[in-house]
C-alpha cells in the first residue's frame, strides 16, 4: 500500500482489512487474533477470532454459555469489534449484529475442531463472572495443570457456544506521519455490496 492516501483506493482497503482478519483468525501471534468486542451496554472483552469469513459477512468468535454477554447477545444484539496492528499502525472498527448458537452444525464442528485445551476452560465449574470464595481458577483441580483428554472435555460442550457476528460496518485507519488515512464502509446486511467513502483520520 502507498504511503497516501491519494494512492490507495476503497477497494484496496477493503481487501486489506479482509486480509488482516482472515490471517488474524489462522496466526494465533496476530497482534488482531485477539480484539476487543463490545455489547451495546459498554461491556468489554478480549477475545480469540476464530474465523473471518469472505467478504467479511460473519466473525466467529467461542465463548461459555454461562457468560453474562451470551445473554445480553442472545439470538441477535449490536455489537462492536476492535481490531489494532500497532506494527503496521492500522486501527479496524466494527459494528455488527451478533448472535450466540449453541447447538446445531456450527456449534457442533467448533467444538470438533477445537483442542482439548482449548476445551478445558469450558469445564469450569463457576462460568465466568460468577463468584468465587478464593482468588484462582474454576478449572477443576485435575485440569489445572494439565490438559484434559478428548473424551474429559466432553461435559464442557454443554457450557460451549459460538459467537457470530454479523459485520454491517467497518471503520479503517491507518496512523502516519502525514496525518493517516481513513475510510469507512457501512452496508445493510452480509448479503449486501460494501458502500465506502473516504473520512477524516
Amino acid at each position: 500500500m502507498g504511503e497516501t492516501g491519494l494512492e490507495l483506493t476503497l477497494d484496496e482497503v477493503l481487501a486489506d482489512a479482509k486480509r488482516r482478519l482472515s490471517h488474524a483468525a489462522r496466526d494465533r501471534t496476530s497482534a488482531m487474533h485477539t480484539p476487543v468486542v463490545g455489547t451495546a451496554e459498554g461491556d468489554l472483552r478480549m477475545m480469540v477470532l476464530r474465523e473471518a469469513s469472505a467478504d467479511l459477512a460473519v466473525l466467529r468468535f467461542h465463548t461459555d454459555l454461562r457468560s453474562p454477554k451470551a445473554a445480553l447477545i442472545g439470538g441477535g444484539a449490536p455489537v462492536s469489534i476492535l481490531a489494532y496492528d500497532p506494527e503496521a499502525r492500522v486501527q479496524l472498527r466494527m459494528r455488527g449484529i451478533g448472535r450466540i448458537i449453541h447447538d446445531g452444525p456450527v456449534a457442533d464442528a467448533a467444538w470438533a475442531k477445537a483442542t482439548p485445551s482449548s476445551r478445558r476452560c469450558y469445564l469450569a465449574e463457576t462460568g465466568p463472572g460468577g463468584a468465587l470464595g478464593a482468588a484462582g481458577s474454576a478449572i477443576p483441580e485435575a485440569f489445572s495443570r494439565c490438559n484434559p483428554t478428548v473424551d474429559e472435555t466432553l461435559p464442557g460442550r454443554s457450557h460451549f457456544a459460538v459467537l457470530l457476528v454479523e459485520v454491517r460496518s467497518l471503520d479503517w485507519l491507518r496512523l502516519d506521519h502525514l496525518g493517516g488515512t481513513r475510510a469507512r464502509f457501512a452496508r445493510a446486511d452480509a448479503g449486501a455490496p460494501w458502500q465506502g467513502g473516504w473520512v477524516a483520520p
